[in-house]
């Protein structure tokens, strides 16, 4: 049971803390915009990710089992390959959900254009295929580090 203070989990003293201003919300925006903007151009956009990619003959030019170490290696490089691009994606993703999200606190989520409401609810199906298809589990770190 709650202590009669408390409202929705939180005390009125910090509720009050967590109310903010336009002007606050406008300039968190802008801040995540910006983010947003700067991963689109830097390496770590997803399409510029998923783009470096290795042929296994790149590393090795008979068959695995002439050279295994360099099979081993290429396929953890391509698996490394795979999760950067995933968290590369899940991030753009995330960083724009954010911004809409902002958005709609500072203007009431049903006063958003039709179109952001969309979008937000198609990263949210995004996000959560992604989660789905890693089997919504975090890597242990033997999980992790094993296999070279």
């Amino acid at each position: 049971m709650l202590p009669a203070e408390m409202v929705g989990g939180v005390s009125a003293a910090r509720a009050a803390n967590l109310e903010v201003t336009g002007e606050a919300l406008s300039t968190f925006v802008k801040r995540v915009d910006s983010a947003l903007r700067n991963l689109e151009g830097s390496a770590g956009d997803p399409t510029r990710i998923g783009a470096q990619r290795i042929k296994p003959s790149s590393l090795n030019s008979g068959s695995a089992a002439a050279f295994p170490e360099a099979h081993a290696l290429y396929l953890q490089y391509n698996r490394v390959h795979e999760e950067l691009t995933s968290l590369s994606k899940t991030l753009h993703l995330q960083i724009e959900a954010i911004g809409i999200a902002v958005r709609g606190a500072y203007v009431g989520f049903d006063n958003l254009e039709e179109e952001q409401r969309r979008r937000f609810q198609l990263i949210q199906t995004q996000l959560k295929q992604i989660e789905g298809a890693g089997g919504g589990k975090q890597r242990t770190e033997s999980a992790v580090s094993g296999g070279l």
